[in-house]
């Protein structure tokens, strides 16, 4: 059969596709583990934001799929409803599949949907039987993981078990089904690749729990040398890991580090998410050999600075400093420490508009950002489908937009008991513009070519709304923002 897998084009206000268009690994992956006579596309539309309806109906004339499968997030239902009808015109027998976090929490939602499977929960074994299944003409009622029409209903097959990752079950990504090209950080040629997969934590804002239950499973060190020698041979030189939690486990991270030095991998620049406790207890000794492997930028999932937030979160034990097994107050700055002593930049992941933020406790993580993280990833309490943080904030009354593709992150969807909604988003959006202005120095060092050549595009974005009258002070600031999020609105438009 033909197969086309697309993710959505809809992007993160904190990741401009002039600066960072990353794959969606969980597309490659399928395309890996699908039976090998299947014919597998995989195109990321994020490569085509200013032309998804020209390049999808290239691309099912050229392909012409029997099976689409799409990998949608919250915020992308609504494009994605629009791809699918857009499919269906061009080709009325193709078979859709939705699957990602998404349709995997809010599954009923997408019954309603020009849909004609849901793949719930981790997906590579799910649809290469459902592939199987449809190939055979055979049942569809024992593919555990899977939704789909039977006459006027849906049913809901059992949920597929957790894939246990180290029996080597889930094969290695293919890269050759990509048939678009341009992924870049910075300008470099990027990639992604996971070792893990999982999260042991509870915090509140988080689907993955929702989605996988509380648990941690890793690959060999084999395998994942193995995945980067292939990203690197594709042309990365610059890879993103994508592990939900990759510090979990602090000594398999320092194996981790040491694998990809043995292996002589450590030219590439590596991305990371890490836990603040973890860098912070062990810093001494990882940090220095986290440089030595290749890493340049660690994503800090700081969440707040404010202990009453970060209890709300319920984000406060792994934000925990400990000395000799004891607590000993907020591990941020240590972590933050370590990373810059050992020449790596941080990316400063905070979440403001808690239900009792202020304007001064959202003012007073601004300004900690603006004074200790390279680059702010500062987003709003989004109630995404099923995580604990919904139902609290839909308890006290607090969410104020229903508009599910404005779910992003970085729309303020939810007031607090002080401040609305729209007040919240502007002291983000204020306070943000400067601290990412800061770090375009570092950037010019390591990638002068591509600051030459984009970075008017690179300033024009993070100052979206602005003009010389509101710089001069001739405007008010709420005039360049009210601009700002009518660029948003527009910007979302994709089909």
């Amino acid at each position: 059969m033909n197969i086309l897998l697309l993710s959505m084009p809809d992007s993160f206000e904190h990741m401009p596709t002039v600066a960072i268009r990353m794959p969606n690994g969980a597309l490659v992956s399928l395309a890996g583990n699908v039976d090998p006579h299947h014919n597998v596309a995989v195109a990321d539309l994020i490569l085509c934001q200013d032309r998804v309806r020209e390049t999808v109906t290239r691309l099912v004339k050229e392909h012409k799929p029997d099976v689409v499968g799409m990998s949608v997030m919250t915020f992308q239902r609504r494009t994605a409803a629009r791809i699918a009808d857009l499919v269906k015109t061009l080709k009325p027998d193709t078979k859709i599949v939705a699957g990602g976090y998404d349709p995997s929490l809010a599954f009923e939602d997408y019954t309603a949907l020009p849909v004609d499977f849901i793949v719930r929960g981790e997906g590579e074994v799910t649809f290469r039987e459902l592939l199987r299944a449809l190939e055979n003409k055979s049942s569809l009622h024992f593919i555990a993981g899977l939704s789909h029409r039977e006459n006027d209903r849906w049913v809901h097959n059992t949920n597929r078990a957790i894939h246990r990752l180290e029996d080597n079950e889930i094969r290695l990504p293919n890269r050759k089904a990509r048939v678009l090209s341009g992924y870049t950080i910075m300008g470099r040629q990027a990639d992604v690749i996971e070792t893990s997969r999982g999260c042991t934590f509870d915090c509140s804002f988080c689907s993955i729990i929702e989605m996988r239950g509380r648990n941690f499973h890793t690959y060999s060190f084999d395998r994942v040398i193995a995945d980067i020698r292939d990203a690197r041979d594709h042309g990365a030189e610059t890879i993103f890991l994508v592990d939900d939690n990759i510090t979990l486990d602090v000594h398999r991270f320092e194996g981790f580090c040491n694998a990809i030095i043995e292996a002589g991998l450590n030219k590439i620049d590596y991305f990371v998410q890490g836990m603040t406790s973890a860098i912070a207890n062990h810093g001494e000794t990882l940090a220095p050999l986290m440089h030595k492997a290749g890493f340049r930028y660690v994503f800090l999932g700081i969440e707040n600075i404010l202990e009453s937030d970060l209890t709300f979160l319920k984000a406060s034990s792994k934000n925990t400093a400990r000395d000799k097994g004891k607590k000993v107050g907020n591990a941020t700055l240590k972590a933050i420490d370590y990373l810059h002593k050992n020449h790596m930049f941080v990316v400063g992941g905070l979440i403001v508009g808690s239900p009792d933020d202020t304007l001064e406790s959202i003012e007073a993580n601004m300004e900690f950002a603006k004074k200790y993280v390279d680059w702010p990833y500062i987003q709003h309490p989004t109630p995404y489908p099923r995580t604990p943080m919904t139902k609290d904030f839909r308890d006290q009354g607090l969410i104020a937009n229903e508009q599910l593709h404005e779910y992003d992150g970085t729309t303020a969807v939810v007031r607090t008991k002080h401040l609305s909604a729209d007040q919240i988003e502007y002291l983000r959006w204020k306070g943000e513009r400067g601290i990412k202005t800061k770090h375009i120095l570092p950037v010019i060092v390591h990638d002068p070519w591509f600051v030459l050549r984009n970075g008017r595009k690179m300033m024009k974005h993070t100052y979206r709304g602005s003009t010389w009258r509101n710089v001069l002070g001739l405007e008010s600031d709420r005039k360049a923002f009210s601009r700002y999020k009518e660029i948003r609105r527009q910007e979302r438009e994709y089909l």
